[in-house]
């Protein structure tokens, strides 16, 4: 499975790179929490106003939704660009477009301002905002990958993966610090200050990606075959063989389903059933903060024991768990709230650790970037983007029951394990190749729909 090819690397400019594509994970998911932490506690009134509560926060999450929908798009287009044009000029652009959007929803006007123009702006900006992000995760991972030693690629995907906690943990903390304010204070002005400071992120993310160089294996397969590379659209090369899309997709909805729910969703659920707000934003600091240890250390452990396995063992534990999660947080005790999201955070660690080197070794080069934007934006708009939406629809329909929302997590963690399980092993594999379909392992060139079991 692993490569013969001898492989060269500025460890110098691969930790540059690291860095570059954690600092813009940590703004996607900076953005992404910030958004859904904020569509809990105050856009329902602010944006959505309601004599239901629950109304209004069921339209505010509709906007999350709306932003989803729209990463798949981002995920074409700038998959598109970035396999025929290359991957770094891509991901200056989403970078630029998604702290931008983020900064100008910190300066809206309300619905009591200008009325419902306030709805439409926020959506319109979440939907450019989904649109950036679309194109950032499959960018970010694909420079990691495609620079680092085919046996070390989980340990540095890890490192950018870490801006899912790093993220988590700044939008937490800034909201948990503005949440301290008095109510006037926070729905008047408290509320825009997390989204003006995004564009310190940015700043410092552009700083690091204009200093890198070029996807190695991109530009090898550029210098090797310019005119092919130039006359393919690549979109149409992947749906042309949509299985690896596929699995690539629901590999993901698993571990996004839970994080909507452990994350975004369970800031209102704790509080409709009587946590106090503080409690709830505490044990989410914690568990952002174990996932400084796990996701490294998981996907470090995919280059011994292979991506398949590690995925596995999450989803397996996540349907396991489904039911006792909510039987712990429905005690209404802080602690054991904690301990409920820990264990959930733990076996969605397992889940979404190995994903950026098992969807980058899934697609050849000519398609790369397309085949893992596509794939991980669609698992986010499925797994993610409307959870929290149905989430809260179910609560209302049902009274408060937990336990639909423990179905959504077993019914969703069953989905990615059964499409890791047919994913052949893709640890180690050339990324400068595709792999034969008539005999699983080999390899083959320019083949799109890579690491699938052929049965």
């Amino acid at each position: 499975m692993s490569s013969s090819k001898e492989v060269v690397v500025d460890r110098s400019q691969l930790r540059r790179v690291a860095l570059s594509s954690l600092l813009g994970t940590v703004l996607e998911y900076y953005d992404f929490l910030l958004y859904g932490t904020m569509a809990a506690l105050v856009f329902g009134e602010l944006f959505f106003p309601s004599s239901n509560p629950a109304l209004s926060t069921i339209a505010a999450f509709g906007t999350l939704a709306a932003g989803y929908a729209a990463r798949p798009l981002g995920g074409v287009i700038f998959g598109h660009f970035g396999d025929r044009l290359g991957r770094k000029t891509m991901l200056i652009v989403t970078m630029v477009v998604m702290g931008a959007a983020s900064f100008i929803i910190g300066l809206l006007p309300t619905y009591e301002a200008i009325g419902v123009l306030a709805p439409v702006l926020l959506v319109t900006l979440r939907i450019v905002q989904g649109f950036a992000i679309g194109g950032e995760w499959g960018g970010a991972a694909l420079m990691v990958i495609e620079h680092a030693e085919p046996e070390r690629r989980g340990r540095w995907a890890g490192i950018m993966q870490l801006g899912s906690p790093i993220g988590f943990l700044l939008a937490t903390v800034v909201v948990m610090v503005v949440s301290l304010l008095p109510d006037e204070s926070l729905y008047s002005w408290g509320w825009r200050v997390p989204f003006l400071l995004s564009a310190l992120l940015v700043v410092v993310g552009l700083y690091m990606r204009l200093g890198v160089v070029e996807s190695p294996v991109f530009q090898e397969a550029v210098d090797n075959d310019d005119a092919q590379v130039e006359a393919k659209t690549p979109l149409l090369r992947v749906l042309r063989h949509p299985r690896a899309l596929i699995l690539a997709c629901a590999a993901g909805i698993g571990p996004f389903a839970l994080t909507a729910l452990a994350t975004s969703h369970i800031i209102a659920y704790a509080k409709g059933i009587g946590y106090d707000q503080s409690d709830v934003m505490r044990a989410l600091v914690i568990i952002a903060m174990l996932s400084l240890i796990t996701i490294p250390f998981f996907s470090a452990l995919s280059d011994r024991v292979g991506r398949r396995g590690v995925a596995l063992a999450g989803a397996i534990g996540a349907v396991v768990f489904a039911l006792p999660m909510y039987a712990l947080v429905d005690t209404v005790s802080a602690l054991w709230l904690t301990v409920a999201l820990l264990i959930a955070q733990v076996v969605q660690n397992l889940m979404y650790a190995p994903l950026a080197p098992l969807l980058s070794e899934m697609f050849g080069t000519e398609t790369r970037y397309t085949g893992v934007s596509l794939g991980y934006q669609m698992a986010s708009l499925i797994g993610a983007g409307f959870t929290p939406l149905i989430a809260s629809s179910l609560l209302a329909a049902t009274g408060g029951s937990s336990l639909p929302l423990s179905c959504i997590i077993v019914v969703t963690a069953l989905i990615t394990g059964v499409a890791v399980w047919r994913i052949v092993e893709t640890r180690g594999r050339d990324l400068t190749t595709g792999f034969d379909e008539s005999s699983p392992g080999r390899i083959e060139q320019s083949e799109p729909d890579a690491g699938v079991r052929v049965e």
